[in-house]
């Protein structure tokens, strides 16, 4: 016979042995919660919400500290019998009834936004104009209309509009720097003479102005850089092409055409023609936008405006033109999609040098005849020469280096041509003398 099993002892957990606290409950009960309330309270929540934020949204801060006094005042007058916080938050009452009664009503308008040019140069004035019509069939009352220019917020004066009535108003922009300005959208804000309530209604879509930099025009650089029609010789031979080099002998596989028949004769071998390899003109603007590479945003300006000046010309010559930087793209289809990517650039940290910079060029522009580097004052003359070595070879290479407001100079550095720029007005001389 087996002896009975022994009933089992629950075991009890030990003094200073630690707990498992599990998370199901906490689970479950959120679960039953989305499945079972959150369908029927969400419907109902989600537009007093809106609404809520919509009548919070009325109230200006001087506004929030009268609800505040208000409440206050009545919460201490009930509870201390004070008549006069009692008197002071009924005062308070009927300042914030007074004052939301200019807030009944809509406020409509007409709006219509419009630039004369959306283009124009740093320095110049953009000027726009304005015009608010009433399309209802009664009088709005007076108002403001704020129209938003890059971070300002000028305040246009409406007066009082009857049905049909318009307001005009003419504005000026002005641009001290290049940059892309965001105009508008035009928005009419409604309130009480004290400002305690202010609500702001929004119209028409904004524009947008471009602020082009400074550019020079650059006559003498296709006489320079771009003497031949078909192309800039290399180093490099080729078996066919249009600039001849040499005699050398005849090797399997050249072509007929290409025997010199005179030498052949003369030398008793058959002798061809050997040829350098030609290149098309292929102008390549690298612009560094390393913000460390320059000594202050005056010398980054500069060298945008040479860039563009160089590209401009480049086009306008029906030249192929590249414009690359670290990581920002530059359309080079036409002048003013050009001009349009070069208002948007800015500096930066947080990117490549100088020399990754020439790296890029080198893959992406391999058969490039020219490269002009242009960088800031604070990249070294070694830094110069190694982002040089770096750039494809046979290409003409010149290094521009923006020093705001010093003397200009032009040096050789190895097999590149620097160019030490202090002004935008000396490119064109610079050019001459380094074509010359």
């Amino acid at each position: 016979m087996t002896a009975a099993a022994e009933p089992a002892t629950p075991s009890l957990p030990r003094r200073g042995a630690r707990r498992t606290v599990t998370a199901a409950p906490r689970r479950t009960l959120r679960a039953r919660y989305e499945a079972s309330v959150a369908p029927v309270v969400g419907p109902i929540v989600a537009p007093v919400a809106r609404r809520m934020g919509r009548v919070l949204g009325v109230v200006t801060p001087l506004g929030a500290g009268v609800v505040v006094a208000t409440v206050v005042a009545g919460l201490a007058g009930a509870v201390l019998g004070w008549w006069e916080l009692t008197t002071l938050a009924l005062c308070g009452v009927a300042l914030l009834a007074v004052c939301a009664g200019f807030l009944i009503g809509r406020t409509r308008y007409d709006v219509s936004l419009d630039l004369t040019r959306q283009r124009v140069v740093v320095g110049e004035r953009a000027v726009g104009s304005l015009t608010l019509r009433n399309p209802g069939t009664r009088a709005i009352l007076p108002a403001r209309a704020i129209l938003p220019v890059g971070q300002a917020r000028p305040v246009f004066e409406v007066p009082r509009l009857a049905p049909g009535a318009a307001h005009d108003d003419l504005f000026a922009i002005p641009t001290t720097r290049r940059a892309v300005l965001t105009v508008g959208p035009v928005s009419a804000v409604r309130g009480d003479p004290l400002g305690i309530f202010q609500r702001t209604q929004a119209w028409s879509d904004p524009l947008e102005l471009f602020v082009h930099p400074h550019t020079v025009g650059l006559d003498g650089m296709s006489a320079g850089f771009l003497r031949d029609l078909e192309g800039l010789p290399t180093r490099d031979l080729s078996r066919d092409d249009v600039s001849f080099h040499a005699l050398r002998p005849y090797a399997p596989g050249d072509d007929r055409r290409h025997v010199h028949w005179r030498s052949t004769a003369r030398t008793g071998t058959l002798m061809v023609r050997q040829f350098e390899d030609t290149r098309r003109s292929h102008i390549v603007v690298a612009l560094s936008r390393n913000a460390a590479e320059y000594a202050d945003p005056d010398e980054f300006e500069l060298a945008v405006s040479a860039a563009g000046s160089i590209a401009v010309q480049a086009l306008r010559d029906d030249r192929e033109i590249s414009v690359m930087s670290q990581d920002f793209g530059v359309p080079t289809v036409a002048g003013r999609p050009l001009l349009d990517a070069l208002s948007r650039i800015e500096t930066a940290h947080a990117v490549a040098s100088t020399p990754e910079l020439a790296a890029r060029v080198k893959t992406e522009a391999l058969q490039a005849s020219i490269v002009v580097m242009l960088t800031g004052s604070r990249v070294s003359t070694s830094v110069l020469r190694s982002a040089a070595r770096t750039l494809p070879s046979g290409a003409r290479v010149l290094g521009v280096s923006c020093t705001q407001g010093g003397p200009p100079d032009l040096r050789r550095l190895g097999d590149a041509t620097v160019l030490t720029l202090g002004a935008l007005s000396d490119l064109p001389v610079a050019l001459r003398r380094v074509l010359a």
